[in-house]
């Protein structure tokens, strides 16, 4: 284990106090408020080195780069915003999605992934207000 460093404090606060799934950028432009003159390979570096001790978990989404959460949070899914971009924690499920699978088939575990607006994009989409139609004569 590596030895705890100002940088590497900044990071693991900066993605408890978000609670939810940071890219290596978020991280960054949190983490700037501790450490100001931090930089994005120093960021990539710790999140390899913490994820590695066992302090942080990848979430990989298809097709999006990986966002790092702390472990600890048991199992969980993700929901992500389709118009910031963001992912959030889901902390409920399905349950047993065994019957889903191929007859013969054994479900081990499952991952599943929410698609939407977040409360923040939905009340800004809720307060703009309406757009007229562009007619032209």
């Amino acid at each position: 284990m590596e030895r705890s460093t100002r940088q590497r404090t900044a990071i693991r606060d900066a993605i408890a106090e978000a609670g939810r799934p940071l890219l290596p950028q978020e991280v960054l432009d949190a983490a700037q408020s501790q450490v100001p003159g931090l930089g994005i390979a120093t960021v990539y570096r710790n999140l390899k080195a913490l994820a590695l001790d066992g302090e942080l978990r990848t979430v990989e989404l298809p097709g999006e780069n990986p966002r790092y959460e702390l472990v600890g949070h048991g199992h969980h899914h993700h929901f992500q915003c389709n118009v910031c971009e963001r992912v959030f924690d889901v902390h409920a499920c399905p349950g047993d999605l065994s019957k889903l699978a191929p007859r013969g088939f054994t479900v081990e575990d499952h991952d599943l992934t929410l698609y939407g607006k977040c409360s923040d994009c939905q009340r800004a989409v809720d307060k703009a207000p309406a757009r007229s139609s562009d007619k032209r004569l």
